[in-house]
């Protein structure tokens, strides 16, 4: 990846003053830092499953909210657990579309990612088991616990691709 203008330089010549060197600027490489918004990253696989997520857990979240309520503690829960997991996929999605990574050096973002998704994920787990072993099939709430799962299973997918990304970066980096 490349920030900015290169210098090609592309022979010299024996005799006489010799001309700057050409200067070609690499237009993606500066294009894409100009602009306020990676579009790319909308049409990502990454993107798009975040996307995934949080439709899904939203989805969760209106049902269960949505229904009749049996036992309040194991609801209430899945829908905290929701709710944050949401707002964290959220604020990631945000960070990676408006490029915040690249502006705040001081925090690991692949780190950070990761961890969320590996606390988000348990925390999601044991939400829609308990959602799904209280629902006493009522539509609504089996609905929820079936996205709840849903939404693991995609966190479980990004997780794993965050891993495999942050190993293979730094095995390469030696």
């Amino acid at each position: 990846m490349s920030h900015g203008a290169r210098v090609i330089r592309t022979g010299v010549s024996s005799g006489g003053p010799t001309a700057p060197p050409p200067v070609t600027v690499a237009s993606s490489s500066a294009g894409s830092d100009a602009e306020l918004i990676d579009g790319g990253y909308f049409r990502s696989c990454a993107g798009m499953l975040k996307v995934a997520q949080m439709i899904s857990l939203l989805i969760g979240f209106i049902s269960v909210n949505n229904s009749a309520w049996t036992d309040y503690s194991a609801y209430s829960f899945f829908q905290i657990v929701t709710m944050c997991d949401l707002v964290m996929i959220l604020f990631f999605y945000i960070m990676h579309i408006f490029r915040v990574y690249r502006k705040l050096t001081c925090v690991s973002w692949p780190l950070a990612e990761f961890l969320h998704y590996l606390i988000g994920t348990i925390l999601l787990l044991i939400g829609s088991i308990v959602a799904a072993a209280k629902s006493y099939n009522i539509t609504g709430l089996v609905a929820g616990a079936t996205f709840g799962f849903l939404a693991t299973i995609l966190c479980v997918i990004s997780m794993w691709s965050s891993y495999k990304v942050s190993c293979i970066t730094q095995s390469t980096s030696k």
